[in-house]
């Protein structure tokens, strides 16, 4: 039930409105002034006021302008009852919050009309405070949702950069160092090295399709088929009778992978990937490419060298074959795996950095070494992006030949 607040010095006004309202259904409230009816307020918030103007001591003006401040939960619906027809009147009580006017001597049909419109009003504003709180509540749970979601992807991060520990390792003849940037929290590139034998040592860059929590989490599983730690996991290697590991070829490791993928993984992703079988005494390099960007070597007198047969990414086509090439790298030379987030990173006006940029970069930075030249890669990737944030991943492993000691 609705209570309305009836505020007149006048005893048989008050009377006469009130019966009017309590026909119709009103729990009705009388006040004889203005205070008294603050008083009623702030005890009992009422849903409607029908207060005359024209009161002695706190007349109905100033009462309005103490009931709009009044600290409350819902709206309330204030009528001024006027003798007062002047329009800077009326403006004066709607500037001072009053919704609505009527006129003195008042008709029972006019109050009953103006009451019905105060009642819509009032129904519209809890429909809508109703409305925005459920508003609030889902954003309230959305928020909850998404701090939720970002401090699992923050830990998956974590878990994902866990996949590459060592960055940068000396082997004496060679240094190696690492890069893995991904796009958003989680990405599908993943870089590493496995010790094949005592000089030599297998180097990988892989791009998973796609970004995200479900590439994220098929490169953890390609990590394990290439483990560091554990020969008798890496596909890389096979035991020997004599229960020592060899190495396969690289185009037979991938060729195994890409059946791997095909047959285990229910997966739509693919992948292209780089695999380099490094003799780190001789500096002979063998590679095989599925899709992944060409190897780039860069002499020690500067030129560069950015070939390879290409090939087709893992996990497309049944029984696809892969090709083998070699380089050979000379004391002071340096072979770079790179991720397409590298060669495909787009300016300000969405042109790509390329080969031809990329080679660019690398003689600016050709006396730069080690994480040093993969940190400052990194800046110039965001000099040339203008500052906007990679659309891709970006991952790289550089490896560095300094030759035998003997040589």
């Amino acid at each position: 039930m609705k209570r309305v607040l009836v505020v007149d010095d006048s005893r048989l006004q008050r009377r006469i409105l009130s019966a009017s309202l309590n026909k119709w259904g009103f729990e009705v409230w009388e006040a004889e002034s203005g205070v008294e009816a603050l008083e009623i307020c702030r005890k009992a918030p009422p849903d409607l006021v029908v207060s005359d103007w024209m009161m002695p001591g706190m007349d109905g003006l100033e009462f309005c302008q103490e009931f709009r401040a009044m600290a409350r939960e819902s709206y309330g619906y204030f009528i001024l009852l006027t003798s007062k027809s002047e329009k800077g009147e009326v403006a004066q009580g709607l500037d001072n919050g009053a919704d609505d006017f009527l006129s003195k001597p008042v008709s029972a049909s006019e109050l009953r009309a103006r009451i019905t419109a105060g009642e819509r009003i009032l129904r519209m504003e809890r429909e809508l405070t109703e409305k925005n709180r459920l508003i609030t509540e889902t954003l309230d749970e959305l928020q909850a949702l998404y701090d939720s979601l970002d401090s699992d992807l923050l830990e998956a991060k974590k878990l994902q950069q866990s996949l590459v520990p060592e960055r940068h390792r000396n082997f004496g003849t060679a240094d190696v160092s690492l890069l893995l940037r991904s796009s958003g929290h989680v990405g599908g590139d993943l870089v590493g090295f496995y010790p094949i034998s005592e000089h030599r040592i297998g180097l990988y860059g892989i791009d998973v399709s796609g970004h995200g929590i479900s590439s994220a989490l098929m490169t953890a599983r390609l990590a394990g088929y290439l483990s560091s730690s554990s020969p008798e996991q890496n596909v890389a290697m096979q035991k020997q009778p004599d229960g020592s590991y060899a190495p396969l070829p690289p185009e037979e490791v991938i060729a195994k992978l890409n059946q791997l993928v095909l047959d285990e993984m229910e997966t739509e992703h693919y992948f292209t990937l780089l695999l380099a079988d490094v003799d780190l005494t001789t500096g002979r390099v063998v590679m095989a490419q599925a899709g992944h960007p060409h190897p780039v070597v860069q002499r020690a007198d500067g030129t560069i060298d950015q070939s390879g047969p290409g090939g087709l990414p893992v996990g497309l086509i049944e029984g696809a074959s892969f090709e083998q090439f070699e380089r050979q790298l000379n004391p002071g030379d340096r072979l770079l795996i790179l991720s397409d987030g590298v060669v495909e990173c787009p300016d300000a006006q969405g042109n790509l950095l390329d080969e031809d940029g990329l080679e660019g970069l690398l003689h600016n930075l050709k006396d730069v070494g080690g994480t040093n030249l993969l940190e400052a890669l990194i800046w110039k990737l965001t000099e040339f992006a203008e500052g906007k944030d990679f659309p891709d991943d970006v991952s790289a492993i550089l490896l560095e030949y300094q030759g035998s000691a003997e040589v």
